[in-house]
């Protein structure tokens, strides 16, 4: 956050079945050992991310913490979403 985001969330899942067709444990492999972790950053629009995320990839410190991950950063996704609804 002190690039410039506007929060932060990170969640382990706790209620994240198995599903018959799709699901997150599908979608990133997960074994029966493994949990899912859903994070999500938010920024006051696309321009300021791009911004940002240009300075976190820049970040000596996140180039450490990459060398030494304790998940495998293969299975990561990442996407960028525009809010159609907040309430």
């Amino acid at each position: 956050m002190e690039h410039g985001a506007l929060s932060y969330v990170e969640t382990i899942g706790d209620d994240v079945p198995y599903g018959e067709l799709t699901s997150f444990p599908r979608a990133v492999m997960a074994t029966e050992d493994e949990v899912v972790v859903f994070s999500w950053i938010t920024y006051a629009d696309r321009a300021a991310r791009d911004d940002i995320m240009a300075k976190v990839m820049a970040d000596e410190r996140l180039k450490a913490f990459m060398t030494d991950t304790p998940f495998d950063g293969k299975r990561m996704i990442f996407g960028g979403f525009e809010a159609f609804l907040e309430l």
